[in-house]
């Protein structure tokens, strides 16, 4: 089982900075796999917003790049994200993911999610 902890969210204003964390553990936790972050707004589908993989290749959704930035420590099982020039619309609650294989198919498969944690971008 995998278990997902996200911290560093809150309140900030327009243009301000945020680094979120997400700490991951678990006996059957493997690092071989791809964690990102996804926001959901109110009254709004969950979305992507960052992914890495355990080599550090990053994928980002085109309304962040340039502003945010996903990094990973292999060795602390933790992801980040780093998030600056805070908008209004970056508003939501971010969500922590890691999975690796196919569940159901795959040795070692899994698909976490952690609780969740609230960014509010407001003056």
């Amino acid at each position: 089982q995998v278990q997902l902890v996200e911290s560093g969210g809150g309140l900030v204003q327009p243009g301000g900075s945020l680094r979120l964390s997400c700490a991951a553990s678990g006996s059957t936790f493997i690092i071989d796999n791809i964690m990102g972050w996804y926001r959901q707004a109110p009254g709004k589908e969950r979305e992507l917003v960052a992914l890495v993989t355990s080599g550090g290749g990053t994928n980002y959704a085109d309304s962040v790049k340039g502003r945010f930035t996903i990094s990973r420590d292999n060795a602390k099982n933790t992801v980040y994200l780093q998030m600056n020039s805070l908008k209004p619309e970056d508003t939501g609650v971010y969500y922590c993911n890691a999975r690796r294989g196919r569940l159901g198919l795959d040795a070692g498969a899994y698909d976490a999610w952690g609780q969740g944690t609230q960014v509010t971008v407001s003056s």
